[in-house]
């Protein structure tokens, strides 16, 4: 690392640019990863927070499923809770409506959640998930009207969140009325399943699909079109990021061909001129993602104060280390020149 550290501190100007622009595509790539993880919290929170180890829809006769569509009526959740091995099958209902309080001048979007877990003990009563209470301006023992009736704030939950709207829980029997009186067939969406059945024999025999509920999430139309399109810009990202060092490193090798000819007519090994140009490229590269890092743990913080916006491992570190690898990838790709360079250039057999 001899003449890659001189070169870092003679050549200032053109390391701290490549740093930069390391540093500014990890922001966006960081920032980018907050905010796909904060969208995908607000469409699926509530689903992965269900009970069981499988979620049993509806299969249709042609197409896939889908929780929009998904209907079992009660012969299907008897066949699912007599199968072998089925230690407990809870119907969930999920229907979309709008709600309202004395603290909100317009109507709410919503979720309307149907479930014996976590839900009140009275068909007039509801729990609220955190963001429903606040958009609401609602807490314990106030009132929400929901489709023209009113029940009573029993207590506030977690913050859970189905497509972009916050989830209220009602009673089975309450959810069920709601649902038939906004056009609904007041069925339930779906079943959480836990046990240990032939999950494929009971899904053919009733006519449905059941999947963790990891996987379940591909029968959100919206997850799939909003992953996907936010997916494929922060790859894209990935991929310039390592063009764009790529490039960096290969016209910063090439005007030293010279300089790593005289090396090698000295007595310096091919091995470590490679050493000495990966080392160069990891400190510029660890510097500008430590900056870049920084950027995106203080402005993640205060956008996640407007914005769905999450600050975790999984949307700081990991796209970090894929910067660094790519960007080493990239560097590794001007290598060309120092294992080419002939030592004979050093000595004038050019001239």
């Amino acid at each position: 690392m001899f003449v890659g550290s001189r070169e870092l501190r003679f050549a200032r100007g053109r390391f701290l640019l490549i740093g930069a622009v390391v540093a500014l595509i990890t922001l966006l790539v960081g920032f980018l990863s907050g905010l796909t993880g904060g969208l995908a919290s607000q469409n699926v929170s509530a689903v992965l927070d269900l009970p069981g180890d499988r979620l049993v829809l509806a299969q249709p006769d042609d197409g896939d499923p889908s929780f929009a569509t998904s209907a079992l009526d009660d012969k299907t959740i008897g066949a699912w809770r007599e199968a072998d091995g089925v230690t407990s099958a809870v119907p969930v209902g999920i229907a979309p409506s709008r709600a309202s309080s004395a603290g909100t001048a317009d109507p709410t979007g919503v979720a309307l959640f149907g479930t014996t877990r976590g839900a009140p003990s009275h068909d007039n009563q509801l729990t609220l998930s955190k963001g429903a209470a606040e958009d609401l301006d609602a807490r314990t023992g106030d009132t929400v009207t929901i489709l023209g009736s009113k029940y009573e704030v029993a207590s506030v939950g977690k913050d859970l969140w189905y497509s972009h709207t916050p989830v209220i829980t009602m009673t089975p029997d309450a959810w069920a009325r709601a649902s038939t009186r906004s056009g609904g067939s007041g069925e339930p969406t779906l079943l959480a399943v836990t046990g240990t059945p032939d999950w494929d024999a009971v899904s053919a025999r009733t006519g449905t699909v059941a999947k963790t509920p990891l996987a379940s999430l591909t029968a959100l139309d919206a997850f799939k079109s909003e992953i996907g399109s936010l997916g494929l810009m922060i790859a894209m990202l990935f991929g310039i990021s390592a063009l764009v060092v790529g490039a960096f490193f290969t016209v910063w090798t090439m005007q030293r061909s010279g300089d790593i000819a005289v090396l090698k007519a000295l007595g310096a090994t091919t091995g470590s001129l490679i050493r000495d140009s990966l080392g160069q490229a990891l400190i510029v590269l660890a510097a500008g993602i430590a900056v870049g890092l920084a950027a995106v743990l203080g402005l993640g913080t205060l956008a996640g104060q407007a914005l769905p916006f999450i600050i975790s491992p999984l949307t700081t570190i990991a796209p970090a280390a894929v910067m660094a690898v790519l960007g080493l990838a990239g560097a590794a790709f001007a290598l060309r020149t120092v294992t080419t360079a002939d030592p004979l250039t050093a000595l004038g057999s050019n001239r």
